[in-house]
């Protein structure tokens, strides 16, 4: 489990193909060092395992079901990832709880400048986009946002100067395609109350027998 809030940014050294799944090896200066084999990391907002510390960088093993469905399968030498430990339990949630499982990829259709930083403007699918509501949370690229305002195609969300400055977020321009993770409450109240031809919701013949309606 992670708070969306970047602890620093990473560079990838090496992206090695083993068939469909690969491990990545990403710089990560002094990091690296509070890392030990076997923890979980966010990088860019996927959920990947350590499994090799050497000097300042550390390696993961990414499935081929991760490469295929977040952003990670495009990266290259030189491109920089956000990371963010796991939370601990008596840490701070300074943002909103992300699992780092990422739901699918929104593309960054264009940044205003406002007074506050830039206004970036993402385009997802419908299918995302169910569980995306205006002032809710959403994670890109494993940064915790805001969203502020729902568009025909998809939505804005505000980033503040420190934002831009100490996340990947940035440096994203149009057609730039970022790993998307839809807030974890909304999912699980459509599974339970819309889920049902899914193999299980909460229907209204269940919830009549449990005396709730």
């Amino acid at each position: 489990m992670f708070t969306g809030l970047v602890e620093a940014v990473g560079t990838v050294r090496s992206l090695r193909r083993r068939g469909g799944a690969g491990q990545l090896s990403v710089e990560l200066g002094d990091l690296a060092a509070e890392l030990t084999p076997g923890e979980s990391v966010s990088v860019s907002g996927a959920c990947l395992t350590v499994t090799e510390v050497a000097g300042t960088s550390a390696a993961f093993d990414c499935v081929a079901e991760t490469l295929a469905r977040t952003r990670l399968g495009d990266l290259k030498p030189g491109s920089r990832v956000n990371i963010e430990r796991a939370l601990r339990p008596q840490g701070r949630v300074g943002g909103h709880f992300v699992t780092g499982h990422v739901d699918g990829l929104a593309v960054v259709k264009g940044m205003a400048p406002s007074d506050e930083g830039q206004v970036m403007e993402a385009a997802a699918a419908p299918e995302l986009m169910e569980f995306v509501v205006e002032k809710g949370s959403v994670a890109l690229d494993g940064v915790s946002l805001t969203v502020a305002a729902l568009t025909r195609e998809g939505f804005t969300v505000a980033l503040v100067p420190f934002t831009l400055e100490h996340t990947t977020l940035g440096s994203a321009r149009p057609g730039e395609r970022l790993n998307m993770e839809t807030d974890l409450l909304g999912k699980y109240v459509k599974r339970f109350l819309g889920g049902a031809g899914a193999g299980g919701g909460l229907t209204e013949d269940f919830l009549a027998e449990q005396g709730f309606i």
